[in-house]
């Protein structure tokens, strides 16, 4: 049995433990409400983008079909290679521990993302967001073509869109013939589970049988050069949709890895309270039986 100085030392540690793991549960979940709040304000735009350049599409096809409009290939973006030979992985992690299995999660996925697009026969181009990503894939052999681990520290969509820009060219002057992202989706802030999601080629929705356009929309200078315009801006969106769900889902593990680390430790913090009790009332009592004895020899 332990001594009670050991006792007494271990539950100051513990103290002094639980007022760390307190101070970042709270530093964590202001992070997080914050990047909740970065998302909330996003996502209206990005639905009702989303939304334009599917009527949007859907009236190109119709208009396609009756001989209106030119045909277009809407930049190359939504090609699909016959024989791919050549993919781009972008895998988002964070750039800090302490999370739980946070970036744990997001290596795996990853890494079984890696080896089956190399068991299909194709090359792999893996690009990182996130020093933990980094780590693990350097960790499991895998080589790193761009490290963006800034974008994650401090999001931005000028360095998404910059990111997204250098995927997009790459699949058109085709030395990638198709393009991935891999990062965990904030489903809620007790999930947080790995997505893995195609970036390129883009798929776009077809015209419904008997569709005659949307009227909603008055386009000029033409539909075609609208498309051309407005596609680059919904992809290079979904990676800074990609990005804010990864900044939101860490936040949001480490919140809960801090939540349970804390009441760990209370757990632990009361257990040592009794038993350094426990053997204070020994001592007591043996001290007590010491001093009745001796009065009575």
């Amino acid at each position: 049995m332990a001594s009670l100085k050991e006792i007494k030392g271990r539950i100051g540690s513990v103290k002094s433990t639980l007022k760390i793991t307190s101070a970042m549960k709270m530093v964590s979940s202001a992070k997080l409400h914050k990047a909740q709040q970065a998302i909330g304000s996003m996502l209206p735009y990005q639905r009702q983008l989303s939304a334009m350049l599917n009527d949007l599409l859907a009236d190109y096809a119709s208009k396609l079909a009756e001989g209106k409009v030119e045909p277009v290939s809407l930049g190359g973006f939504s090609e699909n290679r016959p024989e791919v030979r050549n993919v781009a992985v972008l895998a988002f992690a964070s750039n800090s521990s302490l999370c739980g299995a946070f970036n744990a999660n997001a290596a795996r996925k990853t890494l079984e993302t890696v080896r089956e697009i190399e068991v299909s026969g194709a090359s792999v181009t893996v690009f990182a967001a996130g020093k933990k990503m980094s780590e693990a894939l350097r960790k499991n052999g895998i080589p790193i073509s761009g490290d963006y681990h800034s974008l994650v520290e401090k999001p931005s969509y000028s360095g998404a869109a910059e990111l997204a820009s250098m995927l997009m060219e790459g699949f058109l002057d085709g030395r990638f013939d198709r393009v991935e992202l891999v990062y965990n989706h904030f489903a809620s802030t007790a999930s947080q589970p790995p997505v893995r999601e195609v970036f390129l080629p883009a798929v776009l929705p077809a015209a419904a049988p008997g569709s005659s356009g949307n009227p909603l929309y008055i386009v000029e200078p033409s539909l075609p050069e609208l498309l051309l315009e407005l596609l680059p801006k919904v992809l290079k969106l979904k990676v800074y949709t990609a990005l804010l769900d990864t900044v939101a889902a860490e936040h949001a593990a480490r919140t809960v890895a801090m939540q349970t680390a804390t009441d760990n430790g209370n757990d632990i913090l009361r257990d040592l309270t009794l038993e350094y009790n426990k053997g204070r009332q020994q001592r007591i009592t043996s001290e007590i039986l010491d001093i009745v004895g001796g009065s009575m020899v």
